[in-house]
Formats: C-alpha cells, sequence, structure tokens
C-alpha cells in the first residue's frame, strides 16, 4: 500500500496498471494530476538481478549467450520460470553448440546469490527441468527458409515494440524517476555483495515518485516525493535496522540532496519480509525501458481515468491475483 497524493480538491487520477501474465497485478506507473496546477506526480519501479522475473530474464539470456558463443546462427525461443527450489527452462532452439542447460541455470543462480534455502532457492540443490526442442519448421520457413534466405530475407519468428526518447532530465537522458529506481535497485545489489548490508538478499523492488513541473510540455524534475524500497532480508535484522542503513547506504548515496526535503516519503519494507515467489520472462519489460513515461498506446486496454472528488489521498493497492 503506498500512498501517492494528499489533497482537498477536484482532480484526476491517471492509473498505469500492468497485467505481467496471469499473476501479479502491480502498479508500476501512475500520474496524478491536479487541476489548475502546473505539477504532477509520476512513480516509475525497478526490480533487482535476485527478483524471480529478473532471475528469469538472466537465465534466457545466459541460455542465448551460450547458444550464440558455440553457433552464432543458433536460432532460440528460451523461456524460463521458477518457484521456491525450483526453475525450469523450456522452449525452442535449434543450434550446433553443445549446451549444458542445467549448468547455465545453477551458474547464473548462484552469481546471482541463491545459495542455500533461506533465500528461496538453492543454486546447488534446486530442482532444474529442462524441456527443449528444436525450432518448428512453420516458424523456421517463415524466418529462415531453413537457412536458405539471404541475410537481408530473413524475418522475426517474434517481434516487440519498445518506445523511448531523450529528456535532458539526468546525465543518463532518461526520465529522473526510472534512473533513481533503477540506481537504487543496482546499489541493493551493491551493498550486499560488498557486505555493507549483509542482512540483505537477492529479491527486491524499488519504486520513486517525483514531483514534476510542466515548462511548457518540457517535464522538470522539481523533488522526490516518495521513495519505496521492499528488500528480501535476513530474519535477524530489524525494521528499524532495516531502514537505517537503506537511508545511509542505500538512498544517501544515490538520491541528490537537491531532491529531497523534509516532505519526502519514505516507505522501506513497508509489507514486512519478502519471500522468493513466482517468477517468467518478460513480465517488466515496460518498466526495464523508460520507467512508463512515453507510455501512451490505444491498446493497453489496462490504462483508465478515474475521476476522483474530495478525496484525501489515493491509495495504490498491489493485488495478487
Amino acid at each position: 500500500m503506498v500512498p501517492l497524493l494528499g489533497l482537498n480538491c477536484k482532480h484526476l487520477v491517471y492509473l498505469k496498471l500492468l497485467y505481467p501474465r496471469n499473476s501479479l497485478l502491480s502498479a508500476v506507473g501512475f500520474i496524478s494530476e491536479v487541476e489548475n496546477m502546473d505539477t504532477f506526480l509520476f512513480t516509475s519501479e525497478s526490480v533487482n538481478e535476485g527478483h524471480p522475473d529478473k532471475l528469469c530474464d538472466q537465465i534466457s539470456d545466459a541460455v542465448l549467450d551460450a547458444c550464440l558463443e558455440q553457433d552464432p546462427d543458433s536460432k532460440v525461443a528460451c523461456e524460463t520460470c521458477t518457484k521456491t527450489n525450483m526453475v525450469m527452462v523450456f522452449g525452442e532452439i535449434t543450434t550446433k553448440g553443445n549446451i549444458d542447460y542445467e549448468k547455465i541455470v545453477r551458474d547464473t543462480c548462484r552469481d546471482i546469490g541463491f545459495t542455500s534455502d533461506d533465500v528461496g532457492l538453492d543454486a546447488d540443490k534446486c530442482k532444474v527441468l529442462v524441456n527443449i526442442e528444436q525450432q518448428s519448421p512453420d516458424i523456421a520457413q517463415g524466418v529462415h527458409g531453413h537457412l536458405t534466405k539471404r541475410p537481408e530475407e530473413i524475418g522475426a519468428g517474434d517481434q516487440g515494440h519498445m518506445f523511448g526518447y531523450a529528456t535532458d532530465e539526468t546525465p543518463e537522458l532518461m526520465p529522473l524517476s526510472h534512473v533513481l529506481a533503477t540506481k537504487l535497485g543496482a546499489r541493493l545489489t551493491e551493498v550486499r555483495k560488498d557486505g555493507k548490508c549483509p542482512w540483505l538478499r537477492p529479491d527486491g523492488k524499488t519504486q520513486v515518485t517525483v514531483e514534476y513541473y510542466n515548462d511548457n510540455g518540457a517535464m522538470v524534475p522539481v523533488r522526490v516525493h516518495t521513495v519505496l524500497i521492499s528488500t528480501q532480508h535476513d530474519e535477524t535484522v530489524t525494521n528499524d535496522e532495516i531502514a537505517k542503513d537503506l537511508k545511509e547506504h542505500v538512498i544517501k548515496p544515490i538520491i541528490p540532496e537537491k531532491y529531497l526535503d523534509e516532505k519526502t516519503i519514505f516507505h522501506l519494507n513497508p509489507s514486512g519480509s519478502l519471500d522468493l515467489k513466482r517468477g517468467g520472462n518478460g513480465r517488466f519489460l515496460k518498466t526495464a525501458a523508460y520507467g512508463h513515461f512515453g507510455r501512451d498506446d490505444p491498446d493497453f486496454t489496462w490504462e483508465f481515468a478515474v475521476p476522483c472528488e474530495e478525496m484525501d489521498m489515493i491509495v495504490c493497492h498491489k493485488i495478487s491475483l
């Protein structure tokens, strides 16, 4: 539960809701815009390398890398899913390489930090299921004609539409809310692995809400309104220790002081401990792109405007479907 805005006037709240396949309903980008005002709030989200969805992405990427390393002409459509102490790799792969899929899974899990049952997944003991078949003959014919087409004739077996643009909000030329959320997540991983916060575990998620000023169409960041960090942790650490370490070792080094003030809201592990949940590929593609800026799309049927009158607070709920 994340409070976004306290108001006593009529306003519109635009909620961006992303349904990641058939599991988690996650409110990952939303704008609150107040009538007759030039400022609005925008929230971007990021997930750590130990988040189960990102774990799956990294395993699939590692499989692709291994195939291309041995056979540059490999055709790879690899999916990964995970649950507590289980990883399954499946899909259609045609390659001349000799790929040890189980070793790739275990090495990737180990590199991230999943090395014991306590963190939900033990790289050396977890169950690894592999169900790989060769590329469908129909897809092979349409894409590369069973390797008979010239490079300029090769098609795509699947496709994805991405969006993005350059903005002068940050040196990275990306929206501030997205940059800060991503850097906070990367910092969580860094302080876990270098020992500054030894109580941290691999899974984690960050959200940053930035107040923007609309300067004749240019979105100018004014301040950080809310910072949310939810992270997996050892059972021995207290909530006060978590909050103190996150502010000192994660938030301070990442968010410039000029964006923080006495009104900035911090939600640090607001729902308590995290356990490794289910995971799958591609469920945070939009989040990983531009933090949902510039995301207007008529095909996004889950995006809708909700008129609200005389409300004191807008609260966004995460719902498990």
